[in-house]
């Protein structure tokens, strides 16, 4: 295996850092994630060629989850073979985010938001990853049934006996996320970023108030699935490809292209034509320009489409004529 030397000029290829909230932390306008395309079903030799394209090119934010894959734990695994075989050398310039809220083991402690499965998950985490610490460990969803205290005290606990740097929460409810902003803070461990779906088709984050809440609070916000899963580029123009995503039915399914939705995917794929750009592109750089975003995670299956994507870091602002 040929040895991976970082691209010395890494930081003057034209990324952009945004702080996140009011922390001392600067996160790449664009990060990569995890979710996609590094799973033990994957090709590790591309999953290579992704992180080392990333890295040259100034992604310094890797963000996983402890169930991310398939199967479970195996992109985790893949990040470790990855600390091992690559990055070892540069992990203090590296930023790595984990999860823990999700289904991931049989049984009453393998999901939700108990101290039990919340710190347990945490140390299979740092063994897989193959690392000491994470920056960031998330809360990855909200549980109505265990107390907030409870999940927010493991996320201060975890800070505390330095397995993580900062915590996060992620797709909460505004006024448990209040709850949660508040509770970090009294104990001197402060929310870093809320992580949740923003995109033009999904505006939730805004219409609910988070998004406003974040800033307000001087929390950071991080948009997944800023492309809906495929859906805002030219992929699903014309129908639904064979070898697509939405073909496979597993998040995305071919119900979901309605008329309606399809006509308006089109209608933005014309205004980022009249832009010069893709539908992609116009898609990320039209998360960037909204107030209180530090940073969008796109995945990628190649080089090539994260190459694509890192353009929107340099896309003009909407013009208020575009109204999307």
């Amino acid at each position: 295996m040929e040895k991976y030397f970082a691209d010395p000029l890494r930081y003057e290829g034209g990324m952009k850092y945004e702080r996140c909230g009011r922390s001392g932390v600067l996160l790449p306008r664009v990060s990569l994630g995890f979710w996609h395309n590094f799973g033990g079903v994957d090709s590790y030799e591309r999953s290579r060629e992704i992180t080392h394209y990333a890295f040259d090119h100034g992604i310094t934010h890797f963000d996983l989850a402890n169930n991310y894959g398939p199967p479970y734990g195996s992109a985790e695994e893949t990040m470790g073979r990855l600390m091992e075989d690559d990055f070892h050398p540069y992990r203090d310039e590296l930023f790595i985010s984990t999860k823990a809220g999700y289904d991931m083991w049989p049984g009453p402690y393998g999901n939700w938001g108990s101290r039990k499965y919340l710190m347990a998950s945490l140390d299979q985490s740092l063994q897989r990853m193959r690392l000491d610490y994470v920056d960031l460990f998330y809360s990855h969803r909200y549980d109505p049934e265990t107390p907030l205290e409870e999940t927010l005290q493991a996320l201060v606990d975890v800070v505390r006996c330095g397995k993580a740097l900062y915590v996060g929460i992620s797709r909460w409810p505004l006024e448990a996320t209040r709850f949660a902003f508040q509770y970090l803070r009294e104990r001197d461990v402060p929310c870093l970023i809320y992580q949740g779906r923003l995109n033009l088709l999904d505006r939730e984050p805004q219409a609910s108030g988070i998004l406003d809440l974040c800033r307000e609070q001087g929390v950071g916000f991080i948009s997944f699935s800023p492309l809906a899963q495929g859906l805002l580029t030219d992929r699903y123009l014309n129908g639904v490809p064979a070898d697509s995503r939405m073909s496979k039915g597993k998040f995305l399914k071919e119900s979901m292209l309605t008329d309606d939705l399809l006509a308006k995917i089109r209608h933005y794929n014309d205004v980022a034509q009249g832009r010069g750009e893709t539908l992609a592109e116009m898609a990320l750089a039209w998360i960037l320009h909204q107030k209180g975003i530090t940073s969008v995670l796109v995945g990628a299956s190649s080089t090539a489409q994260l190459q694509k994507n890192l353009k929107s870091i340099n896309a003009e602002p909407f013009a208020e004529e575009e109204r999307l």
